[in-house]
């Protein structure tokens, strides 16, 4: 069973996940793994790696450190785009597995789409052929326009349970939202907080964590819960971890949640990173 102070969230293949996670870019070696330990002890159950963070062994470490039983942990890893040839693709979650000392990996996501590349259709095959393995459980992507997603399905027939996206007040993707909610795709926030370089400075955000005696990045974090949205936050300290986690005993109105809506920008991309555009090798 996974924590029950954690509400969890169905996906389409029968598997559930929990509904907020811990990020782990730029975590790595001994620091890493202990925050890793850290997060678990302190109620995370789903931790978020990917091989381009080179940090799958920190985050390997962390967990058998824990103590806690692998069934109730849920781990995510993601494919690095120049590893889409599918004979490659299938190779690298084989060493992804014996980087994290991992029987199978809970889900695993093609990082982008590379679309330039394109290579994403053969990368999606090779999860397909890994799923069928048995090194993973569900498969999906991240960074993926509908556009892309609708490709998958209609060349594979295989639709991802998750869409990992950029996702913050400054940046809300109401349309990949709704495409996700609309295809039964739920939807993962990498960078839920803006990497703390501008949302946790709002006026607004500020006022209304006042108001409900919370700090500013749990108001955020909570908006994306009620978003139906999974947030994947990072944070190395335990208070802050413990913070993160404290957003399921209060509620934002109808009205609260438009006021954070309306904060979105065109321009609001953290790093400017289109995905019909970036390509991550």
């Amino acid at each position: 069973m996974l924590t029950k102070d954690i509400p969890l969230y169905q996906l389409h293949d029968g598997y559930k996940i929990p509904s907020i996670g811990f990020g782990t870019s730029g975590i790595t070696g001994k620091k890493g793994a202990e925050s890793v330990e850290n997060a678990l002890h302190n109620g995370y159950r789903l931790i978020d790696t990917a091989i381009r963070y080179e940090n799958e062994g920190a985050v390997g470490a962390g967990i058998r450190r824990s103590s806690l039983p692998r069934e109730e942990i849920y781990v995510t890893s993601k494919l690095r785009g120049g590893l889409y040839d599918y004979s490659t693709a299938l190779a690298s979650i084989e060493e992804s597995l014996f980087r994290t000392g991992l029987d199978y990996f809970d889900l695993f996501l093609l990082h982008w789409p590379n679309p330039k590349q394109d290579k994403y259709v053969e990368a999606w095959s090779a999860l397909i052929q890994a799923q069928k393995n048995g090194y993973i459980r569900s498969i999906g992507v991240s960074n993926f326009e509908p556009e892309h997603i609708d490709r998958l399905k209609k060349e594979t027939v295989v639709t991802p349970v998750i869409n990992q996206i950029e996702l913050h007040p400054y940046f809300s993707q109401e349309r990949v939202r709704k495409y996700n909610s609309d295809n039964e795709i739920v939807t993962q926030a990498w960078s839920p907080l803006s990497r703390a370089r501008t949302v946790l400075q709002d006026e607004t955000l500020n006022t209304l964590a006042k108001e409900k005696n919370k700090d500013t990045g749990q108001i955020v974090l909570r908006w994306h819960y009620q978003h139906g949205v999974i947030p994947i936050p990072k944070a190395s300290g335990t208070e802050h971890q413990l913070s993160n986690l404290d957003i399921f005993d209060f509620e934002l109105s109808d009205a609260e949640m438009e006021k954070i809506d309306s904060l979105t920008r065109e321009d609001g991309r953290i790093d400017k990173q289109d995905p019909n555009e970036h390509e991550e090798f």
